[in-house]
Order: C-alpha cells, then structure tokens, then sequence
C-alpha cells in the first residue's frame, strides 16, 4: 500500500513539474512591452539608423530588442521613424522581468545617411498574466552620434540598485513574426 502511495505521489510531482514547464514556455506567459519614443525637435535630431532599447529590472536581468521597428513598429507602413518631433509607438512581447522595468539603455547602429539622433525621452509600459500593469518615464535628451557630444552611440538612464555592467539577460527569446530571425537579442551590446 505504502509503494502505491509513495508511487502516486511521485507521478503527481512529475506531472507538476511537466505543468509548470509548459506553462512558462507558453506564449501566453510572456509580458507585452510598450515604447514611448519621443525625438527632438532640434534640426537635424531625425535618424535613420536602427534604434535598439535594453529594458532592465530591479534584480538585474535585461532583455534587449535591437530594432524597435522590426520588432513592433505601430505607426503603419510608409511611416518614417524617429524623424525630428515625432513620437513613436512600438509594442511586442517578451520574456517578463522578474520586476518592473529601471532602467534603459537606448541604443543606434549608426547606420544611414543621418545616423545622429536626439532622443527627448523613452517611455515603457509593461504587462503581462498576474502582473501589474508597470510604467515609467526615462528622459534622455541626449545625442546619439559619433559627431556631437557625448560622443556615443547609446544612452543609459538607471533608477536601479544595481549597476547595469553587472546585469544578466533574461534565458528567453523575443521572436518577431515579420521575420524569420529575431528582433531580440541576449547577446550583451555595450550597457
């Protein structure tokens, strides 16, 4: 009777473990992220380069989406991102941090015939099953040129407790459904 007992119990746990898997690759389980992109209005503040956004936690994981455009462009097609004064709107899943988004890092490739950009500010608006809806406001109001101080291509606002050198990025992929690869990476840019 005891082996009978001690045998169900493990196929229960089995069964659990096997429930569980399955329920965190699902798609369901995955967060949505919203970006606010606002450029400047200062002449020549447009881009055309790809523009890419590291979203950080409070526990020190990132997930990072290295083309804001392939990955969940809203505005329609035709439309001409980051241009002087616009304020795009990009939207797409993901992995979900383990806690409300601190910190960005707004990245550009440099690409184009206008690569510098002026970027006024990122807002992020995060959700995902039995979270709270998360958002916060990064402003930047920064270049992102190799021409004009600072002299870089990324800027980072941090509101963690953490130094973002040491985060880590979350296991998952954020697959983009107009391609065949990714629009996410976890490979590690610069901070």
């Amino acid at each position: 009777m005891m082996a009978t007992t001690t045998l169900s119990l493990s196929f229960l746990f089995l069964l659990s473990l096997c429930f569980a898997a399955t329920v965190r690759s699902d798609p369901e389980s995955e967060c949505v992220y919203t970006a606010y992109v606002r450029t400047g209005s200062i002449m020549k503040g447009g881009t055309d380069s790809k523009i890419g956004l590291k979203l950080y936690d409070q526990y020190g994981y990132y997930i990072y989406i290295k083309n804001l455009v392939t990955w969940g462009g809203l505005m329609g097609n035709g439309y001409n991102y980051f241009e002087r004064g616009n304020l795009d709107i990009f939207s797409g899943r993901g992995p979900c941090l383990n806690g409300p988004v601190c910190a960005v890092n707004v990245t550009s490739d440099g690409s184009g015939s206008h690569h510098g950009w002026y970027c006024n500010y990122v807002q992020v608006t995060t959700t995902g099953p039995h979270q709270s809806c998360a958002q916060q406001e990064f402003t930047l109001e920064q270049w992102l040129a190799l021409d004009t101080s600072p002299y870089q291509l990324w800027a980072a606002r941090n509101y963690c407790r953490h130094n973002l050198d040491q985060a880590r990025p979350i296991s998952q992929p954020v697959t983009d459904p107009a391609q065949s690869g990714s629009g996410f990476s976890i490979l590690d840019a610069r901070p």
